[in-house]
């Protein structure tokens, strides 16, 4: 019987958290025995730095301008327990789309049937979500990706985000594209972020996949080049992210998500400023920002 490929994409914006969880989730399937392979689709190509003691690798566009010509197996690179590293990379500084390395990079992937020789039981992209353009669109709208989820805080700019990856999935939907798994909660230490991103999830229609809260076990694990998976196998830091792996592992049915049009993700975000304002001053309790 022939394994079945899982694909995921994860998605954020730049600086929330996304490669520090993705390769914590890839780290936590790779201990409970699966085979995984981690594709860093971000230019800076530092995805799969702490699942290889902070050591960055050959980028695959870097390699293909260098030779023209590139075997999968020269850009493919074991890090802790196994797990394939590929960073996909971007154009030279000012020239070119910075999504054409992922095109390329899945392009080589599928001409060289590297999945399948691997015997792979989970691909995971690492991909940047501020802006869902043409290039890292690929992996939800050719439907690369059998599940996105998208990594975001309580901040607005990371739900703004969020919520433009839901409309590029909402759009590509009816033509094959990837569909939602759900909302990894990052950074939620403080009982009014749980209540934003739950809120937020709720009026579009999605669910979070887990609460993973800030903590120092990952800054101390990172400067050691290292995920919380396998420096601090022990942690409280390192449970959350088993269990986040194994959620996504029992995933089966994703879903299209109904995004806020601009103007109301706007009045929301107004409203729960008001709200966390009350809040501060003691004027109100912690409600649901639609209740005001």
């Amino acid at each position: 019987m022939v394994k079945k490929l899982k694909q995921i994409a994860i998605y954020g914006k730049g600086g929330i958290g996304k490669s520090t969880t993705t390769s914590n989730i890839s780290a936590a399937l790779s201990v409970a025995g699966y085979k995984v392979m981690q594709f860093g689709c971000d230019p800076k190509s530092d995805s799969t730095n702490t699942l290889r003691g902070g050591e960055y690798i050959p980028t695959v566009l870097d390699s293909l301008r260098d030779n023209h010509a590139v075997k999968a197996q020269d850009v493919i690179f074991q890090g802790f327990n196994g797990i394939y590293c590929v960073e996909a990379g971007g154009p030279a500084p000012g020239v070119g789309c910075a999504g054409r390395g992922i095109i390329t990079s899945v392009s080589l992937m599928k001409q060289q049937r590297v999945f399948e020789e691997l015997d792979l039981d989970f691909v995971i992209y690492d991909v940047l979500g501020d802006v869902v353009c043409g290039g890292f669109a690929v992996p939800v709208r050719e439907g690369i990706a059998e599940h996105v989820y998208t990594v975001t805080s309580a901040d607005f700019m990371a739900i703004y985000a969020a919520n433009n990856l839901f409309k590029g999935i909402h759009k590509y939907s009816q033509d094959g594209g990837a569909l939602l798994g759900g909302v990894i909660a990052n950074s939620i230490n403080a009982p009014y972020a749980k209540e934003i991103v739950d809120d937020f999830v709720s009026r579009t229609d999605t669910r979070v996949v887990e609460y993973v809260p800030r903590s120092l076990t990952v800054t101390q694990s990172e400067l050691q080049g290292k995920t919380t998976i396998e420096a601090a196998p022990d942690s409280e830091q390192a449970r959350v992210y088993r269990s986040l792996a194994q959620n996504i592992a029992e995933h089966t049915v994703s879903k299209v998500p109904a995004p806020l049009e601009t103007n109301e993700l706007r009045q929301w975000a107004a409203d729960w400023g008001k709200r966390l304002v009350q809040q501060d001053s003691g004027l109100a309790a912690p409600a649901a920002a639609g209740s005001l």
